[in-house]
């Protein structure tokens, strides 16, 4: 008789097979699928709501100004805030990049706008642009006050 003490059975070690870990992999891959498109969608709408929110501000600064001065600021470059612009004026806002791309412009008699707050050079896409305009104005970026003007301005028109 063997008086050796009896001995332990062999331990398997837990671990993580091959095709455990590549379900994982794939429900994450999934979900990744579902959340980005999702927050490319929140953050568009933050992007819009901040845009429309500035022209709101900045055509009410421009009106109020016609009206106490009896004219249009001058024209002046993109990113520039127009001699005389005070007050409620956000000119640091003026000043940045549009949270949809671009620079802030005020056009005075170009073209056929006689006055206009636009962005140029905007990177907003065209859907983009138009859900924009949809709350803005008509939901038509060529009519209305809330216009593209060309291939690289947006312009809400306060007077033709």
């Amino acid at each position: 008789m063997n008086s050796s003490p009896p001995r332990p059975a062999p331990r398997l070690h837990a671990a993580f097979t091959l095709v455990e870990i590549m379900i994982v992999v794939v429900i994450i891959g999934v979900l990744a699928a579902l959340a980005i498109p999702a927050f490319q969608r929140v953050q568009q709408a933050a992007q819009s709501s901040r845009t429309i929110s500035d022209f709101r501000v900045f055509t009410q600064a421009f009106e109020t100004f016609a009206a106490q001065n009896g004219t249009w600021p001058p024209n002046v470059s993109a990113g520039v805030v127009p001699t005389g612009m005070s007050g409620d004026f956000k000119a640091g806002t003026w000043s940045a990049t549009t949270s949809i791309g671009g620079r802030w412009n005020w056009d005075r008699n170009l073209g056929s706008v006689l006055a206009g707050v636009s962005i140029q050079n905007f990177t907003a896409s065209d859907a983009q642009l138009a859900a924009i305009d949809a709350k803005l104005d008509d939901g038509d970026l060529s009519t209305g006050h809330f216009q593209k003007v060309s291939s690289n301005r947006v312009t809400y028109i306060l007077e033709q």
